[in-house]
C-alpha cells in the first residue's frame, strides 16, 4: 500500500463536500509531478486531505477507488485523474504550523515542495500525521 497527501482549497472542493458527494474524481491536476503521482496510486491506497490557502491543515482521510484514467475535463491525454472516497474526518485538524513543527515531518513534500498539489508519504509521515490528528 502506498499513501498520499491530495491538496484542496476548501473554497474551491472543501472535505465537507467531498463527503457530502460520497466519492468524486480529482481532477484539475495540471504539474507533471503531481501527475506522475496520480498515475502511482493504486486502488486502496490511503490519502490525506489537506485544505490549502485557506485553514492549510490536514482534515480527514480518503482512499483510492479507482486508479488513473484520462482527465474528463479535457481533451489532453497528458492528464490524469483518480477517484477517490472519504473514509474518516481526523477528530482535530493537523495544520501545516504543526507539520512544521514536528521534527519527524521536517522532510515531507508538504514542506519542502508546498506548491505540489498531489504529493507521497511514507507510512512513518502518515501514521504521525494521524497521531497528530487523534
Amino acid at each position: 500500500m502506498n499513501y498520499w497527501l491530495v491538496k484542496s482549497e476548501p473554497h474551491k472542493y472543501s472535505w465537507e463536500k467531498f463527503n457530502q458527494d460520497g466519492r468524486t474524481f480529482w481532477d484539475g491536476v495540471r504539474n507533471y509531478q503531481a501527475r506522475n503521482n496520480l498515475r502511482e496510486m493504486r486502488e486502496g491506497d490511503l490519502v490525506l486531505f489537506y485544505h490549502s490557502n485557506e485553514g492549510k491543515e490536514v482534515v480527514g482521510i480518503a482512499k483510492v477507488v479507482k486508479e488513473a484514467y484520462q482527465d474528463p475535463t479535457t481533451t489532453d491525454p497528458n492528464w490524469l485523474v483518480v477517484d477517490l472516497s472519504p473514509v474518516e474526518s481526523l477528530k482535530k485538524p493537523v495544520t501545516l504550523e504543526t507539520i512544521k513543527a514536528d521534527d519527524r515531518l521536517k522532510d515531507i513534500h508538504l514542506v519542502r515542495q508546498g506548491r505540489l498539489s498531489v504529493m507521497g508519504l511514507k507510512k512513518e509521515e502518515f501514521d504521525r500525521i494521524l497521531e497528530l490528528g487523534s
